[in-house]
């Protein structure tokens, strides 16, 4: 099933790339219509996506990390995680990640990454403080399996993407509704191409979403399954899901482009049924009573 997985994982971040290529590519192009820039803004958005994928596979991690206010830490300063973490990769056959601490007491973890050699483990002040060493460890056990998994470069890569087509789609907008050259010497077929783009350019960030969504929720369950096995225990990371879901603080570093790769929703106190429908999470309720069926 894991290796199932892993395939799965590499096949869509090539799928991401082409969605991501297809859609900043059209974007160029409509760009260019509005400004009367011609084919040119096919180039530019052809250059542009391919040097946005390239910064996402290298440096999206990086660019993660210092989102997130994370900071490395060495073995000196919290041995007992990386004891934890040398015991879960040796486990799971998987070279050592980096750690890295985050500000803040809320309860919360995630894991980055291009692949298992570059891959780094970040948890929050306040997981070191509330969680006991069973319930760390489940919540250690669940972002190894996220690096074991290849679930890292998908997520990184859909974090950085999907707020570059949010960003440009907001360029576009902004650039349409304000620019002089619009109504100049357009064709009805132009007016008709330039229609669709904005309509376009409203709607990718809302595809761009749903793209983070569809990816997002499945892999939060197979990394609780897949760090049980790790574990060796279900309790424990059921355990601290229920002190997640009763956790009240706020992670101020929390960031809505890289919300997905937190082993919780770092958002609290939005429970209405929009946000239910839009969250990159399945619910804590349901995650806990899947891992308390589990038998190991």
């Amino acid at each position: 099933m894991i290796n199932n997985q892993i395939t799965s994982n590499k096949i869509k971040s090539v799928l991401l790339f082409l969605i991501f290529f297809v859609i900043i590519t059209i974007l160029g192009y409509i760009f260019g219509l509005v400004f009367n820039f011609g084919y040119s803004g096919v180039v530019f958005g052809f250059i542009f996506s391919l040097l946005s994928a390239l910064f996402s596979y290298y440096y999206g991690d990086k660019l993660v990390l210092r989102i997130s206010g994370a900071r490395e830490v060495t073995k000196n300063e919290y041995l007992s995680l990386f004891e934890t973490i040398e015991k879960l990769r040796k486990e799971a056959k998987l070279p050592m990640p980096k750690i890295h601490v985050m500000p803040g007491n809320q309860i919360n973890a995630f894991a980055t990454g291009r692949n298992p050699q570059n891959a780094s483990i970040s948890v929050t002040e306040g997981a070191l403080m509330k969680l006991n060493k069973e319930e760390l460890e489940g919540v250690l056990a669940h972002e190894i399996s996220h690096i074991k998994n290849f679930d890292i470069r998908l997520m990184v890569l859909t974090a950085v993407m999907v707020g570059t087509i949010v960003m440009l789609s907001h360029f576009f907008i902004r650039s349409f509704l304000f620019s002089g050259n619009r109504d100049r010497n357009n064709s009805s077929g132009q007016l008709i191409v330039l229609a669709i783009g904005f309509v376009l350019a409203i709607l990718s960030p809302i595809f761009a979403q749903l793209i983070k969504l569809a990816i997002s929720r499945r892999r939060e369950y197979l990394a609780d399954s897949s760090g049980v096995l790790l574990s060796k225990n279900p309790i424990g990371l059921a355990n601290a899901l229920k002190k997640i879901s009763q956790d009240k603080d706020e992670l101020k570093t929390a960031n809505g482009a890289i919300a997905h790769l937190f082993i919780s929703n770092p958002f609290k106190g939005k429970k209405n049924l929009l946000f239910s429908l839009f969250s990159t999470h399945p619910s804590l309720e349901s995650r806990i009573s899947k891992l308390e069926e589990l038998r190991i």
